[in-house]
C-alpha cells in the first residue's frame, strides 16, 4: 500500500470528486448513491460528512447527511446491560433495521427516495418526529457514524477513518473510555480498513493521509 499525506481541505476536495464520479456512474440510472463515512467519534466522521455536503451540491448533486446517532435504539434497549457496556454499544446501540428501512432501502435501486433524516431523539428518548425528505434521483446520502461496516448495511461507497490504537486512546475523552473495547473488537472482527473503498488515516486531524493500493508504505 501507499500512504499519501493530504491536507484536510484537499481531502474534502478529493472525496467530493470521487463521490460525484461514483454518483454519475451509478447504475441503474438515475440512481442515488449511499455512502458510509465510518469512524470512531474521535476520528470525526460527522464533521467530515458535513464538510462534504456543500461541495457535492456545488457539483450539482442533491445531498442528505444522516447521522447514525440520530438512529439509536431506545434507552431501555441500549442500556439493558448498563450505560457503559462495550458489547452492547458494539452490537446494539444503532437501530440498523430502522436505518435500512428509512434511509438506505428508499435510497437504493428502485427506492422511493423518500428518506427520514432522523428517527430517534436520544436526549429526550423519544421518536424525533422528523419530516420525510425527498432525495432526487442522482443524489447522495451520506451516513456518518461509528461501527457502520461489516453488518450488511447496503452502502454503495464506504469511507473508513482509521485511528491507531494509541491515537484512539489519546483522542477519546475519559467519559467515553469504556467504548474503547468496542472499537478494539471492531478492528479485530470486522477490520474495516481491509475492505473499505476509501481509507483515511486520521491519527492527526490536521494531517490526514489516504491509504492507496500500490507499492511502498
Amino acid at each position: 500500500m501507499r500512504i499519501r499525506p493530504i491536507s484536510p481541505d484537499l481531502l474534502v476536495t478529493e472525496l467530493t470528486g470521487r463521490l460525484a464520479d461514483a454518483a454519475a456512474s451509478a447504475a441503474p440510472k438515475p440512481a442515488r448513491l449511499r455512502v458510509a463515512i465510518d469512524g470512531a467519534p474521535a476520528a470525526g466522521p460527522d464533521a467530515l460528512a458535513a464538510a462534504l455536503v456543500e461541495p457535492l451540491r456545488a457539483q450539482g448533486r442533491p445531498v442528505l447527511h444522516v447521522r447514525a446517532t440520530d438512529f439509536l435504539r431506545p434507552a431501555s434497549l441500549r442500556f439493558e446491560l448498563g450505560r457503559t457496556n462495550p458489547d452492547a454499544y458494539y452490537e446494539g446501540w444503532v437501530d440498523e433495521a430502522g436505518l435500512r428501512r428509512e434511509v438506505l432501502d428508499p435510497a437504493g435501486p428502485g427506492g422511493s427516495g423518500r428518506l427520514l433524516p432522523t428517527l430517534w431523539d436520544a436526549a429526550a428518548d423519544r421518536a424525533s418526529r422528523a419530516a420525510y425528505v425527498d432525495l432526487a434521483p442522482g443524489g447522495v446520502v451520506l451516513v456518518s457514524g461509528a461501527l457502520l461496516l461489516g453488518g450488511g448495511l447496503p452502502f454503495d461507497v464506504t469511507v473508513h477513518l482509521e485511528l491507531s490504537a494509541a491515537a484512539l486512546r489519546r483522542r477519546t475523552g475519559p467519559a467515553e473510555d469504556w467504548t474503547l473495547a468496542a472499537f478494539d473488537r471492531y478492528a479485530e472482527e470486522v477490520a474495516p480498513a481491509s475492505f473499505a473503498d476509501v481509507v483515511v488515516r486520521a491519527d492527526d486531524p490536521r494531517r490526514p493521509a489516504l491509504v492507496e493500493p500500490g507499492a511502498g508504505s
